[in-house]
């Protein structure tokens, strides 16, 4: 992409109502547009972001051997109705509205109601489970306080999944694939070593732990106690020494640290097969029960968590995998020769799958466009000029260092190559 067909730009302020950082940095990068509290609208280099992290949760999720759906965001009262989820009392995050007949809606903030119900004519012999589906697909839900960027929207993007399983045992081993793959989708996008496994309560879901992963910020809302040569965490709501012998640790050996959950996973047990009446024909042709489990990872907050954390006085600082584009070329001055350099470069960026932003704006000065890239937090600026000419080199510097090199061409492709996620 060119800068100057790039309708967004980038600004010094953000609105004075945003008091998120991850918000503030990614509305004045052009990433992001405010809507209202709690809701974004994603441009161009957020969208790419966006959608590279999809990728990343939807391939771990297919290689895992779970099947993608997509379900109705418009529910009706009645399902959630038949488990006592639909009372405002009850549930009290939900947007409602009325049909001009009279019937009742609601925008769904979850869907482990539809997802039973959608499958009950799929699930009747023992000889139809396990089996795992998936979505990833906009969220609703009417937060009280919606303050935190993209870290606590009431509409986002979040991956939900659900498994279907004859027994405990057959759960369990489901659970801890899963938890594998979580662990890979984290690596991949670049926060895996600040990531931590966390006990946590499993809240009215059920009576086990569920299993948060948090990702390790000073500015994190919840606070863990991690057992670092283990590589697990607790969650303070439920630190007690009765809970910490149940998963294995010692209060002696934890660090308290602030974190932001970045996904989980819930044990389910039968409640919402039960409550649908949802079973299977086991090999006697007796009625059993059948075990659930569900795995979230919310997208949109994951990009809010990672530029919250990944940043610094200057801008964002984005991993490799999710970058908007791997390039930044600024182009300086508009002798001929230099926009045939920056043009021939530009092309064979591309012609090696090297995405790349072109700085290529008249009207900006060198220390603008520089302030841009790092604003935009891409990971490799390339600068070409009348000096880089003269030199036959380029001149190059990596988002994450304070020093510059001049490189051949040739060096810098050896340099994009090697380049691997790092802090």
């Amino acid at each position: 992409m060119k800068r100057t067909e790039l309708f967004t730009k980038t600004s010094k302020t953000a609105p004075a109502d945003e008091v998120a950082k991850n918000a503030q940095l990614l509305i004045r990068a052009g990433f992001i547009h405010k809507e209202m509290s709690g809701v974004y609208a994603y441009l161009p280099l957020g969208l790419r972001v966006l959608e590279k992290i999809k990728n990343i949760v939807r391939e771990e999720m297919n290689a895992f051997g779970s099947q993608e759906i997509m379900m109705t965001v418009l529910q009706s009262s009645e399902l959630w109705e038949k488990t006592d989820r639909w009372d405002s009392e009850k549930v009290d995050i939900w947007f409602k509205t009325e049909l001009s007949n009279g019937g009742k809606l609601g925008l769904a903030p979850t869907h482990e109601e539809p997802i039973v119900a959608a499958v009950r004519n799929y699930l009747n012999s023992y000889k139809d489970l396990p089996f795992s589906v998936y979505q990833i697909q906009t969220k609703f839900r009417n937060e009280l306080r919606a303050k935190s960027g993209l870290l606590r929207g009431r509409e986002f993007i979040m991956k939900d999944m659900y498994s279907f399983a004859r027994n405990q045992a057959e759960h369990e081993e489901i659970y801890e694939h899963v938890a594998k793959s979580y662990e890979k989708i984290y690596e991949r996008l670049g926060i895996g070593d600040i990531t931590v496994r966390t006990k946590a309560d499993g809240g009215v879901f059920t009576r086990q732990f569920s299993d948060e992963y948090q990702m390790l910020s000073d500015t994190g809302e919840d606070t863990i106690y991690i057992d670092q040569e283990k590589g697990l965490a607790i969650n303070r709501e439920i630190l007690t020494d009765k809970n910490l012998e149940k998963v294995g640790l010692k209060r002696e050996s934890l660090v308290e640290k602030r974190a932001i959950e970045v996904g989980n996973i819930f044990p389910l047990e039968s409640k919402y097969t039960d409550a649908l009446d949802v079973y299977y024909s086991d090999q006697n042709g007796e009625q059993k029960q059948i075990i659930m489990g569900c795995y979230g990872i919310g997208v949109s907050r994951l990009m809010g968590a990672i530029a919250e954390v990944f940043s610094d006085d200057c801008g964002l600082v984005w991993p490799e995998n999710i970058a908007p584009f791997q390039v930044c070329l600024i182009q300086i001055g508009e002798d001929e020769d230099v926009k045939l350099a920056a043009k021939k470069l530009y092309q064979d960026l591309q012609d090696r799958k090297i995405e790349v932003l072109w700085d290529d704006r008249d009207s900006a000065r060198p220390g603008e466009k520089f302030a841009d890239a790092d604003l935009m937090g891409i990971p490799h600026r390339v600068v070409i000029s009348a000096k880089t000419l003269d030199q036959n080199r380029i001149e190059y510097k990596s988002r994450q260092s304070d020093t510059t090199e001049m490189l051949t061409v040739e060096n810098l492709f050896v340099k994009l190559g090697k380049q691997s996620i790092t802090r």
